[in-house]
Order: C-alpha cells, then structure tokens, then sequence
C-alpha cells in the first residue's frame, strides 16, 4: 500500500487515478466500467467515485468514535448517571461504586457482544445475497439509514438507571448495522480501484475516518468550551444531543456515495438461494477455499480474531481511562483527539513498511505492539493516568497499520475474478467472531470486580490472533521480477 494518501493522481487525465508508470495494471478482479461497476483492467476510476466511496467512512466515523468510544458510552452511559443516588453518592474508591460502575461497563459490553452475535448469523447471508443481486449499494444504504435511527433515538436515554438498557440496546443496534454496512462497503474497493491503486484508495477511506472522528471530537471539545451557548445540560441533555449530532453528520456526508458511485452488477454465474440455504453455500464456499486457497484460509481466520480485537480497543478504550484510570470528561476527548490522531499518521506511515517489508510483516509487527501495550497498561495501572498517557496512546499507534494491512493483504493475493468472493469471506470471517473480544471483555470484568482486568480480555484475543497469524504464509514482498519497473512510492 502506498504511504501516501489514497488520492488520484493529479498528473492523470480528467482527475483519474493513473497507472504505474512504465506499465499498465494487473488484473484486479471484477474489472471496471464507470456506469456498470466492470469494464477494463487499464480503465481508470474517476476522481468523483474514489472520493465519495470514501467519504462514507467520513460520514460514519462520529458512530464509532463519538457514540461507542470516547464520549456517549464512556462519559455518560457507564458513568455515575446510570447508578442508583444513594451509590453515586459513594466516594470514587468505594469497593460498591467501583462494583457498580463494573456493573455498567460489563452489561455494556453484554450487549455489543449480543450485537455481535447478530451479526454473525446476519452477515453471511446479506453479503452473499447482496453480490448475487448485485446490490451493495442498496444494503450499504438500508444499514446505513437504520444506524442513522438508532443514533437519533439515543435522544430518548435520560441520565436514569430505567433508560441504560434502551441505550446500551440502541448502541448495540447501530453496531449491527454499521458492520452490515460495512460489509458492502468493503466489497464496493475493487469497484472504486484497480490492483494498482486498492491501496491507496482503501488508505485514503482508513484516513478520511480517522480525520472524521477528529474533527467530531474537536466540535464537542468546541461545544463544552463555550457552555453549550446557554443550552440547559440537565439529565443528559448534552449527550443526547451529541448523538443527535452524529446522527445529522452522518446523513450530510454520506449521501455522495449512493449518488456517484454505480451500483456493482449482479453475479449471473453464481445461483440465487434462500436465507437459510445461503448458510449451506457459505460452508461449501469455505470448504472450498480451504482446499484449494489454504494460505488465504488462514489469513481469513487470523484476521477474524485480531481484528475483533482491534475493534475492541477503540471499542471499550474509552472507558478504561474513565472508569479504571478515572480521566475527567474533557481528558477523554482529549485523549480520543489525540488517539485517532496518532492512529492515522502511524497508517500513513507504516505504509511504506507494507511496500518495503510486505502486509504481513506490518501486521505481525502490530500485533505485537499491541499486546505489549496492552500488559503494560494493565501491570503499570497503580501509578495512574500517565500510564494510560503514554501505553494507551502508544497503543493507538498500532491499530490503523494492522487494520489497513490486512486490506492490503487481502487485496495482493485474492484471486483474479474472486475478489468480491474473498473480500466478503473476510468481512463475513470477521463478523462471524465479532463476539470474541466484548464476551472475554464481559467474562474478565464479572470474574474479577474490576473494570482495568477487561483489558486482559481484549489482549487475548489478539494474542491468539498473532499466533494464527504467524501461520500465514501470504502477504511477504514479492521479488520484483527482471526488467520490472518498481511502483511509485
């Protein structure tokens, strides 16, 4: 992948992303057609499509960082908010308030394992339906609307004990739908580049999220620092409206997508069958892969696990520095800002490692940093909130590599004419686990009293996912071949 941002080549004609020079590209998959979603491998993708397939992780960004991470689960849903009075009013250090608050963040986490359950039974099917239909774009949009709703109905979750199930529920409800979602959006990568530049482009929607979340933690940083211009900031007030908010960014950029980039053709080659039937070609189809792709099987299974666990640290990151290291409302965001900060630009940089080194050894290397991290935020909790600082922050670092490592990874050895097969395997893999981490989070923190342990839970996950991975054969740098002429960097 390239290091730098996925953006078309200005030196192209009309705006479109160019070839290597030298060459021309490789096959990449269903080839492209600007009205139909194929066409030819030397086809360029205009500026317009790129840009606007990408701007949906824009639009859904606020979703994940704002909503599950940093502001609305951390500050509010598992804060003293949603505790009986007579145990808020507890000091801090209480052995009940501390139990109480591990409470909160354990049925949180109940509930987006719950979601993940459901979306692994939903996902196969949608995804496959959604290739033989030929309608990404359509799911990418029903998801997307339904995850716009159950962030405005979080306007309803008053700062009461009564209401923490319908928020934990909503929160979990618009997981499900931006991973159904997700799933679409991923497989609509090869109808926006080429094998040339699916990096690039898959960088630049990694980066264009991760600026998005910024931006939306800066106008709540914004939002706080003026008072909220008078607005009253009782039962919660100011956090029903941040969803509110989000649920408003989302619909603003998200609509360019299903505007300019064309709907991908229907797979005339491959059967239409039922809900329940789809189950029994999904297990023929990985039986199948298992047999004749065995290196890409494995990475498929890899990926499942740590990328569960990748989406676990952003997921409950933000309430171990709440609840365990005891950040102030305005020292999250601040460390939200600058964790998805530091995320994008280590993206960007480790880049050049995939080109120099190859994805698996970035993604190997990330892992492991990762589970360091992990233990030494865990081992290191006695001495406080600079702990936190410095190996939370340090661990930020490195999920953005592996995430768009593996999309490169993928993106290098699915086979040509498949690619839309092996990219939904791997969102439908990913799902299929997607419990793994919020259940170990869940079990961890029910065993032990105490939120801080939940992070032993998240690190598991990923260690199992690097020992997996350490099987992968795939994704080393290939020898460039005499008289090639090497890709731009």
């Amino acid at each position: 992948m390239s290091a730098r941002p996925a953006v078309p080549d200005p030196t192209a004609p009309d705006g479109t992303t160019a070839a290597p020079p030298g060459g021309t590209r490789p096959p990449h998959g269903p080839q492209h057609d600007a009205a139909t979603g194929r066409g030819h491998a030397d086809a360029p993708v205009p500026r317009r499509q790129v840009v606007s397939w990408a701007l949906w992780d824009w639009a859904t960004q606020p979703f994940n960082t704002v909503i599950v991470t940093f502001v609305f689960t951390a500050l509010y849903l598992t804060s003293d908010a949603f505790l009986a009075p007579e145990v808020a009013a507890l000091p801090a250090d209480d052995p009940v308030h501390e139990r109480a608050l591990a409470g909160l963040t354990s049925g949180l986490g109940l509930w987006i394992t719950i979601g993940g359950l459901l979306v692994a039974l939903l996902a196969p099917v949608l995804g496959r339906r959604a290739d033989v239909e030929g309608r990404r774009k359509a799911w990418v949009g029903g998801a997307t609307a339904v995850m716009v709703l159950a962030m405005a109905a979080l306007f309803a979750v008053r700062a009461d004990p009564a209401w923490f199930v319908l928020g934990a529920a909503l929160v979990s409800l618009g997981s499900v739908a931006s991973e159904i979602a997700g799933v679409n959006y991923n497989a609509m990568l090869v109808q926006v580049s080429t094998r040339a530049t699916v990096g690039r482009v898959s960088g630049l929607g990694w980066g264009l999220g991760y600026l998005g979340g910024i931006v939306a933690l800066v106008l709540v940083v914004v939002a706080q620092t003026f008072d909220w211009w008078g607005m009253p900031t009782g039962d919660g007030l100011a956090y029903r409206v941040i969803a509110v908010g989000c649920a408003l960014w989302a619909v603003a950029f998200a609509w360019p997508l299903f505007r300019w980039v064309p709907e991908a053709p229907p797979a005339e080659d491959r059967p239409r069958v039922g809900f329940f039937k789809g189950y029994v070609v999904l297990v023929r189809d990985v039986v199948a892969l298992y047999r004749h792709e065995r290196p890409t099987f494995w990475f498929l299974l890899a990926s499942a696990v740590y990328r569960d666990g990748l989406s676990a640290v952003f997921t409950f990151g933000a309430v171990i520095a709440a609840v365990s290291f005891r950040f102030s409302p305005d020292a999250v965001i601040a460390f939200g800002i600058a964790a998805n900060l530091l995320a994008g630009l280590s993206t960007i940089a480790a880049g050049r490692l995939d080109d120099r080194f190859g994805p698996r050894a970035v993604i190997i290397g990330s892992l492991t940093g990762l589970v360091a991290c992990g233990l030494l935020v865990v081992a290191l909790h006695p001495f406080g909130a600079l702990v936190f600082w410095v190996a939370g922050l340090a661990l930020t670092c490195f999920v953005g590599p592996a995430q768009a490592a593996s999309r490169s990874l993928l993106a290098r050895v699915a086979p040509a004419g498949r690619e839309s097969e092996v990219f939904g395997l791997y969102a439908t893999t990913g799902r299929a686990v997607s419990f793994l981490a919020p259940s170990m989070w869940t079990l961890v923190i029910a065993l032990t009293g105490a939120t801080i342990w939940g992070t032993l839970g998240i690190v598991a996950v990923i260690l199992v996912g690097l020992v997996l991975m350490l099987k992968v054969t795939v994704g080393r740098p290939e020898p460039a071949e005499p008289g090639a002429v090497a890709p731009r960097p």
